[in-house]
This record gives C-alpha cells, sequence and structure tokens, in this order.
C-alpha cells in the first residue's frame, strides 16, 4: 500500500511517549520507539546526481540529433533510436529531479518483545516509479538498436521486447509491494524474464551477427555483452536498494545514476560512431520511411474525367 508518509504523521498522537528508562527492569526494553515514522528519502545529494543526470541526458540527446542531420535521411534509423533513449531518460530525470514521479511504500517494523507486547515501527521509502517508465520506454528502443544491429527476425524481436517489458513492469510491482512474498515473487518473475532477454541476444543475436560479417560479429558481442553487464547489475542494485532496504536513497539513485549514464549516452556514443565505420550496418530505408506516401494513395480532387 503506497501512503504519503505527511499524511502519517498527522495522524500520529500528540502524547508523550517516554524513550528511556533510570532503572532497567528485567524483560523491558530500555528504549521505546517514538511515535514518528522512520521515512527513507532522497536528500541533496541524491537531488544534486538527478540534476546532472538530467543535464548529461539532454547534451546527448542534442548530439545524437546533431549527428543524424550529418546523414542521409535513409540512413538515420540507429541515430533516431538512440535519440530518443536519451529524450526519455532525460524527461524521467527532469521529474524526478523536480520532486515528481515518486511515491512511498510504507511497511511495519516489528521487534518481537517475550514479556510485552511487540514493539511496532512505520517504515516509508521513496519510490522513484519514473524510473520504471523510463526503462519501460527506452530498454525496448536500446534492444532495437541491438536487434537491428545483428539482423533478428521479426519473430525473435517480438520475444525479446515482449520479455522486456515483462521485465519491467514486473520490477515495478516488486517495487510498490510491502508484503516480502509478494515482492520477491515479482522480482522472480522479472529476473526470468531477463533470462528470456539474454538468451535471445546472446545466443540468436550473436549467431545472426557473424554470418554478416566479422567486424560486425565482433562489435555485436561487444556491444552486447558491455549490455547485458550493465543490465545484469540492475536487479543486484534494486535487491540491496528497494528490495532489502539495506542501500538509502541516495546510494540507490547514484548506482542508478552510473549505470543509466554507461546504458543510454556511451552506449549510444559507441554504437553511432562504430556503426558508421561498419558497411554491413549501413541500413537505407526507402519507401515510406524516407519519402512518406508521397504520391500513393492520395485523393486528387477536381481531376474527375470529363462527361463524369
Amino acid at each position: 500500500m503506497i501512503v504519503d508518509p505527511v499524511e502519517a504523521l498527522k495522524k500520529t498522537s500528540n502524547l508523550l511517549v517516554p524513550t528511556s528508562s533510570k532503572m532497567a527492569i528485567p524483560g523491558l526494553p530500555t528504549v521505546l520507539p517514538t511515535s514518528s515514522p522512520i521515512v527513507v528519502k532522497a536528500g541533496d545529494m541524491g537531488t544534486s546526481i538527478l540534476w546532472v543526470v538530467f543535464v548529461l541526458m539532454l547534451i546527448s540527446t542534442i548530439a545524437f540529433a546533431a549527428m543524424a542531420f550529418r546523414v542521409p535521411v535513409q540512413q538515420r534509423l540507429f541515430h533516431i533510436l538512440t535519440a530518443f533513449i536519451t529524450t526519455f531518460a532525460a524527461i524521467s530525470y527532469f521529474a524526478m529531479a523536480t520532486g515528481d514521479g515518486n511515491s512511498y511504500t510504507h511497511s511495519v517494523i516489528i521487534e518481537k518483545q517475550q514479556h510485552v507486547p511487540d514493539l511496532k515501527q512505520d517504515f516509508y521509502r521513496q519510490i522513484f516509479w519514473a524510473r520504471y517508465v523510463d526503462w519501460s520506454l527506452t530498454t525496448p528502443l536500446l534492444l532495437l538498436d541491438l536487434a537491428f544491429l545483428a539482423g533478428l527476425n521479426g519473430a525473435q524481436i517480438l520475444v525479446t521486447i515482449i520479455a522486456d517489458v515483462i521485465m519491467i513492469l514486473t520490477g515495478l510491482f516488486a517495487a510498490l509491494s510491502t508484503n516480502d512474498g509478494q515482492k520477491w515473487g515479482y522480482y522472480a518473475m522479472a529476473c526470468i524474464a531477463f533470462l528470456v532477454v539474454i538468451y535471445q541476444l546472446a545466443v540468436h543475436g550473436r549467431a545472426m551477427a557473424h554470418t554478416k560479417d566479422s567486424k560486425t560479429g565482433n562489435f555485436f558481442t561487444a556491444i552486447g555483452a558491455f549490455t547485458l553487464v550493465l543490465w545484469t547489475v540492475y536487479p543486484i542494485i534494486w535487491g540491496i536498494g528497494e528490495g532489502s532496504n539495506t542501500v538509502n536513497v541516495d546510494g540507490e539513485i547514484l548506482a542508478y545514476a552510473i549505470l543509466d549514464i554507461l546504458a543510454k549516452p556511451v552506449f549510444g556514443f559507441w554504437l553511432l560512431f562504430t556503426h558508421g565505420r561498419l558497411d554491413s550496418t549501413h541500413y537505407k530505408l526507402d519507401g515510406f520511411w524516407s519519402h512518406g506516401l508521397a504520391t500513393e494513395g492520395s485523393i486528387r480532387v477536381g481531376d474527375d474525367d470529363e462527361g463524369a
């Protein structure tokens, strides 16, 4: 259940609660929790990191757009996909930096006692759901970059994208869960979906890329391995952050920021600069992509045959 800690604070009792006793009594706690809940949220450091990443994503978007204008529209497929990746990421980081795109999960910490009632403490942790919106849009685009680079067929691309979306959505459900069984159940589903993505890229993608030429095959292997290693770290950060609350929100923001910078701008520049030197990846998309509908299927007004 998502609860605003501010509202919870308003509902807390105004009665004074003793925090210690002068004489320790066997079986009784010497320190009692206060009525104020524990709230774990981003601090000044975390907010500053969000702003820095927003600027880097924005600059990367401008750079990718500029690189796109240097090639014919028929060859802008990778440029457009990559520019959209950092565009969505920039919007997400702007939302998080300005205080939007987040909510709080509520749980209760219970300390078992032998001779007195159990001690209970309300616990709230800030969850940035905007990050999952970002990932649900950017990771399919990133996978399309890799799929087109390798030359995967339509069926393989569809399976990869669907598995990726399942991975992100179940990760979001896990982050918003307050029940441990439910949380780690969703987490396990996300990991299984990630294994499907790994299989499609590592097996089918690598095989298809090497059928083009050795340079393309080696490049795909390198950038694909780079991507999968980074993506493997994400669930680890989730597990020690939102999952177990071992790392605070600022530490979580820093870890995700480093990963996002490597997985999006660094990935994008590496892809576009190297792709430009590989003849086998110079796709030329004509037809609707380059010329629109042109005159095919257009409606002509005033050209009816005489006497009709």
